[in-house]
């Protein structure tokens, strides 16, 4: 469906492309990572036409219809409805919609046109209009919107009277229910909270075309996709597997290329010392001249750099205080007298607990963790801090409203004036900012230093409750890897909101979950909240009645389970044998890849490198493709294993 061949693509002294070449074919569910600024999005600009590559070309299946969901939105001065806005995913059923009125209404005045002709246009087009999906469009749209968030009494209120954030959700509702053939979604979790993150999931599990998901949360990208691409360094690298077998064969693909140069300069320096040591003897001369031309005929072994890292952080340890960290009392807050944010919370922290809170937007989340920092005195209720409890807070907007002409040490002297520069400059080089760095203005740092500096701030007086609101924004995988990690290790107290699934399962310990009926506290992590919710909005156990009168198919349940045993048990041959296959590809293409190697550090003289590394390439590029097709059947196997048990 997609090909991109020999791609070039720079702007200005950056190149974000250099020739890049790789297919996506109909129906693949594509992951494309990489840090922030290496060209994801570019290449869907390139993919939809927008943009057009300096060199090469990009080829892309006519007549499809495509959905495009960017991250900034286009300014949009509609009157419409928040549902006709969402509805308006695709233009031609309004034509057809049109030409339909327009035939019966001939129709129905019976004005003397040809009415067979007009009979069968209208079935084409009647057709036509179905196959797009617009008789059940509105029903689709409403579904998302509820999805996402939207509550029914907001489809009539006007698309434009929405924040950017909610304008976002509605856009991404547009986009999916367009039937696109061709789907690019551009970070489409980064406006959704975690109950809207699940749904998406949920929904694009069952889209049927091509997708393309250029995403930070590795939630979407490990449960969705299930090839990568990794754009990084110029270079747009194609792995065929899901993220996590993704970041596993990118080690060892720069391993093994890392192995196989290290092997080509050691040879390449033996015979550079031939020829040094012969060049000006005659008898030599021969032999001089074929290892020179040995030499230029050499296929140099590339090692693609890996994407730089991010820094770790390094959290001071926190200061001592009371086993109770924080207490709330029957809370309640409104800010306009009329609609109650919250009502009657009533919260216990304890030293150690790391409470995830989720629920919709709107639900109270940002209000309740203002009210826990004491950023903000609740209408009605009590908060009580224990003892020598020393809050740390960091709202969504913090780091998008610090002086942007201030330098990084500026923003963290400002924080606590009594600070030495010196003690100032050692905090800074624990979360990533050492040397020259510090004189940086915040203006031209990155999303993932704010994100940093912010903390840093914040340790200047090293807190022992943690208050986080959305702290992942701007950061791309390793940013959310490295921050994770040091809350992890953080002894501290932790409250925090993030529409990340994989970082709030990783940290939190527990969960809040906010709804209209009420808060509801579960004790374990996030998994736990989960299998304990999804219990609960489960349908209630059926009655004796119901019972006795399921009595009546017992028998043919017991056949049906002994059919799904026998299929089972076909499967779970098939599969081994599958896997069996695959083990011994493997070991045959190792054997021959350690054979080829130790062709490669051999004396060399009657070797043609450009073959061998030729070879080399299709053997590693096979051996990906094996693995990756035995992790499969492997991963289906012990599935089939987990269900018959």
């Amino acid at each position: 469906m997609i090909e991109f061949r020999n791609v070039t693509k720079a702007y200005g002294a950056q190149d974000l492309l250099i020739d890049a070449s790789f297919r996506v074919g109909a129906g693949e569910r594509v992951g494309i990572v990489g840090p922030n600024g290496a060209g994801k999005s570019t290449l869907f600009r390139l993919i939809e036409g927008a943009s057009t590559p300096d060199k090469g070309e990009v080829a892309v299946q006519k007549d499809i219809r495509l959905g495009h969901l960017r991250q900034q939105l286009n300014a949009h001065s509609v009157r419409e409805t928040l549902l006709h806005y969402a509805m308006n995913a695709i233009p031609e059923l309004d034509q057809i919609r049109s030409a339909i009125e327009e035939i019966e209404h001939r129709l129905a005045e019976n004005d003397g046109t040809d009415r067979d002709r007009d009979l069968a246009r209208l079935g084409d087009l009647q057709t036509r209009y179905e196959g797009l999906g617009g008789y059940n469009l509105e029903g689709r749209t409403k579904a998302a919107l509820g999805g996402l968030g939207f509550r029914t009494e907001e489809f009539d209120r006007p698309f434009t009277s929405f924040s950017g954030g909610w304008q976002m959700r509605a856009e991404l509702v547009r986009v999916l229910v367009g039937h696109p053939d061709l789907l690019l979604l551009d970070e489409p979790s980064n406006y959704l909270d975690l109950p809207a993150v699940e749904w998406l999931e949920k929904f694009l599990r069952g889209f049927p075309g091509t997708m393309l998901l250029i995403s930070h949360d590795r939630f979407l990208l490990q449960s969705l996709t299930q090839v990568t691409i990794e754009v990084a360094s110029g270079r747009a690298t194609r792995y065929a597997c899901g993220y996590d077998a993704y970041r596993v064969q990118r080690e060892e693909r720069h391993a093994q290329a890392l192995a196989a140069r290290k092997s080509q300069d050691r040879r390449i320096e033996q015979v550079e010392r031939f020829v040094e040591r012969f060049r000006a003897k005659n008898t030599k001369a021969t032999q001089v001249q074929s290892r020179v031309k040995m030499l230029e005929r050499i296929e140099r072994v590339e090692v693609t750099p890996l994407h730089a890292e991010i820094a770790a952080m390094r959290i001071p340890p926190p200061p001592h205080c009371g086993q109770e960290v924080m207490r709330l009392e029957k809370i309640a807050h409104t800010y306009d007298g009329e609609r109650w944010i919250l009502r009657d919370i009533s919260l216990s922290l304890q030293r150690g607990d790391k409470l995830a809170l989720v629920g919709y937007n709107g639900m109270g989340k940002t209000t309740l963790q203002r009210i826990l920092a004491g950023a903000l005195s609740p209408v009605a209720g009590k908060r009580s801090a224990g003892h020598k409890v020393v809050v740390g807070y960091q709202s969504q907007e913090f780091s998008e409203t610090m002086p942007p002409r201030a330098t990084v040490l500026d923003v963290v002297k400002e924080a606590h004036p009594e600070r030495l520069s010196k003690e100032a400059r050692s905090l800074l080089g624990s979360f990533g900012f050492s040397g020259d760095a510090v004189d940086k203005t915040v203006e031209v740092l990155s999303g993932g230093e704010k994100i940093r500096l912010a903390f840093a701030r914040i340790f200047v007086n090293p807190p022992n409750f943690l208050v986080l609101d959305e702290p992942t924004t701007h950061l791309d995988i390793a940013g959310r890897q490295a921050l994770e990690q040091a809350l992890r290790d953080y002894s501290g107290t932790l409250c925090l909101v993030s529409h990340d699934i994989a970082f709030a399962r990783t940290v939190a310990n527990g969960v809040l979950a906010l709804s209209p009926e009420g808060p509801r506290r579960y004790p374990g992590g996030y998994d736990y909240y989960r299998e304990k919710s999804a219990g609960e909005a489960a349908p209630s156990a059926p009655t004796s009645e119901g019972a006795a009168a399921s009595g009546s198919t017992r028998k043919e349940q017991r056949r049906q389970r002994a059919e799904s045993r026998k299929a089972q048990q076909a499967e779970t041959r098939k599969l081994k044998n599958k896997i069996q296959r695959c083990e011994q590809r493997i070991e045959e293409l190792e054997a021959e890849q350690h054979e080829l190697a130790q062709a490669l550090s051999g004396d060399g003289a009657s070797i043609d490198f450009a073959a061998v590394n030729r070879r080399l390439s299709e053997i590693q590029g096979e051996l990906n493709e094996t693995v990756a097709r035995w992790e499969e059947a492997l991963q289906a196997w012990e599935d089939l294993r987990e269900e018959g048990n």
